[in-house]
């Protein structure tokens, strides 16, 4: 019989199964990537949640219409993430910036 040999450190949670390497957001173009994309996530799941509290009957009530408005809102929200972005995406930049040893967070958020 072999002994099977398990890693020493493991690559995600014990109980979640999230992975908890960050060594890809070493970089300032990786994590500022990670930030937009996580505003455009947050900001689509706040428009489909805007579109689900439906105040009146529509007129038009179908399964292809609430198709086109979820990709239409998923357009809406990358858009808005990339040159309107409402801050939470470069609030958790900055954050993971700070975790982060070799990279620093944008000169504009020194303390006054």
């Amino acid at each position: 019989m072999s002994v099977i040999s398990t890693p020493t450190t493991p690559t995600a949670g014990a109980t979640t199964g999230i992975s908890t390497d960050t060594s890809r957001l070493k970089s300032k173009d990786n994590l500022d990537k990670a930030g937009q994309k996580f505003e455009a996530v947050f900001t689509g799941m706040m428009l489909k949640s805007m579109r689900q509290a439906k105040l009146s009957d529509p007129l038009f009530d179908s399964k292809a219409i609430d198709t086109f408005t979820d990709m239409q809102d998923g357009l809406t929200a990358k858009a808005m993430a990339e040159h309107t972005p409402l801050g939470i995406g470069k609030a958790m930049t900055d954050f993971l910036a700070k975790s982060q040893s070799d990279i620093n967070p944008t000169a504009t958020d020194s303390p006054p």
